[in-house]
């Protein structure tokens, strides 16, 4: 009987948690998703190494990080489309439009990065696989 009631409670928990997750409004402490040139990447790329160190594709959601933050760590500037970024400078894109935004970026091997930007999640399944995926990218 006990184990019952604990079960039963588990899943009482389990399910308020799922509800609150799929419901509750979108909130974050920071509307920015920062990204970080490390230290060493254009060496890196004079020597012909291809790797990427920022992701081909970003992607913001509008309403909730909506800001890109490019933080510079390396020893020489950096291109991102037509902004020169210098060794230790950030720079804020905030985005208000959706869609798919190209930009020309001397961080990545093509040269090239895009921005995604989807709209904020509405309730339900949609806002819980959103929160779901924020959790498992930020770990990730």
């Amino acid at each position: 009987m006990k184990a019952r009631i604990g079960i039963a409670l588990i899943v009482a928990l389990l399910a308020g948690t799922l509800a609150w997750a799929a419901f509750a409004p979108l909130q974050a402490s920071s509307r920015d998703q920062l990204f970080e040139i490390p230290k060493g990447t254009w060496e890196r790329r004079m020597k012909g190494d291809k790797t990427s160190v920022l992701p081909e594709r970003i992607t913001l959601t509008l309403g909730v990080r909506d800001v890109l933050l490019l933080r510079n760590n390396d020893t020489v500037p950096q291109v991102f489309g037509p902004v020169l970024i210098m060794p230790g400078q950030d720079f804020r894109l905030p985005f208000a439009q959706l869609g798919e935004h190209p930009f020309d970026c001397t961080a990545h091997a093509s040269g090239t990065m895009t921005v995604v930007v989807d709209p904020a999640p509405g309730a339900g399944l949609a806002r819980l696989k959103w929160r779901l995926d924020s959790l498992l990218n930020r770990n990730g």
